[in-house]
């Protein structure tokens, strides 16, 4: 019998309007918005209907934004379709909404500990210190070796930091490193490698700092054991054990997302349905260049909902 995943996306998936279309259509997540309001102590939800960009796309505003549109989604699809997931996987940050759908805590709790998650992150290192890049086409042990090589050579930090698909790895850590890393690549032939926009360099060593904030946090947030088994970023297997799920979050800071290996644990536990919920369609499109085989639909509104209905359903 075929299986279903939700899935949860991360930073980068943060668009001016995101939610807006879910508030307006269902009182339920309006409700979600207002309370994602008071949480953070001022009108994300405002910020996220009407921007402007650069401000939603603060890492301390775009995590909140992110998990309170995500989980919006997930209450509007379960609500008006029954659809339920056999298995639950986030992004990055996404992890926290995958975790709230799961019963791992309220939706409350998820929006203020990324908000806090994000804001330790910015302060982790300074503006300008640390970088990523993207690199397509490199064959992941060669971006390993890449990453090694440009650290030594620069006397800094250089890591794999997404492993997104066969054909996608971002890399972090000092921006010197990285950048001496995407010139080795692009020197052997990459045809592909692009430094990205960010503000700090993260799941790096370099993230240490808000792993300790985090640790903290964690450890005094109540977190209970998961209705639905989530396959977790820093080693793609399911877990449901709160007291796993707590030190993996902390893990998840400075450890590499391991996405292309959770998705092939899913479809090896029998999963052939991906559901993306929130805002975008990065994570359906990574899963395509996974496994085509597999059937992949982002949900961002009610007019994806009802197109969903008689595709998941049939």
């Amino acid at each position: 019998m075929s299986k279903i995943a939700f899935l949860f996306p991360g930073q980068g998936s943060q668009a001016v309007g995101m939610g807006q279309g879910l508030a307006a259509a269902d009182p339920a997540a309006a409700d979600l918005f207002a309370m994602a309001d008071q949480v953070v102590g001022f009108p994300l939800s405002t910020l996220m209907f009407e921007g402007p960009e650069a401000t939603l796309t603060l890492t301390e505003n775009a995590q909140p934004a992110l998990v309170i549109t995500a989980l919006a989604a997930h209450q509007l699809l379960v609500n008006r379709t029954g659809i339920r997931p056999d298995y639950v996987a986030g992004h990055s940050l996404g992890e926290y909404a995958a975790i709230a759908a799961a019963g791992g805590f309220s939706a409350a709790e998820a929006v203020r500990l990324v908000r806090l998650r994000g804001q330790a992150m910015q302060q982790a290192v300074p503006v300008g210190e640390g970088g990523m890049a993207v690199l397509l086409n490199v064959a992941a042990a060669e971006v390993v070796e890449l990453c090694a090589e440009a650290a030594a050579t620069t006397d800094g930090i250089c890591v794999p930091a997404n492993f997104n698909t066969p054909q996608q790895i971002v890399i972090s850590g000092h921006k010197r490193s990285v950048e001496q890393a995407v010139a080795l690549a692009k020197g052997r032939g990459a045809k592909r490698c692009i430094m990205l926009a960010v503000s700090a360099p993260f799941h790096s060593p370099l993230m240490e700092p808000a792993a300790a904030v985090m640790a903290g946090a964690l450890a005094q947030t109540a977190i209970q054991d998961l209705a639905v088994p989530l396959i977790a970023n820093v080693t793609a297997q399911e877990v449901t054990s709160a007291t796993t799920i707590r030190q993996l979050l902390v893990q998840q800071v400075t450890g590499s997302v391991q996405w292309e290996a959770s998705i092939r644990r899913l479809i090896a536990l029998g999963v052939d349905t991906f559901i993306e919920l929130g805002s975008g369609k990065v994570l359906t499109g990574m899963i395509k260049r996974i496994d085509e085989s597999v059937q992949a639909v982002a949900v961002n509104g009610v007019e994806d909902v009802d197109k969903i209905s008689p595709l998941i359903l049939s």
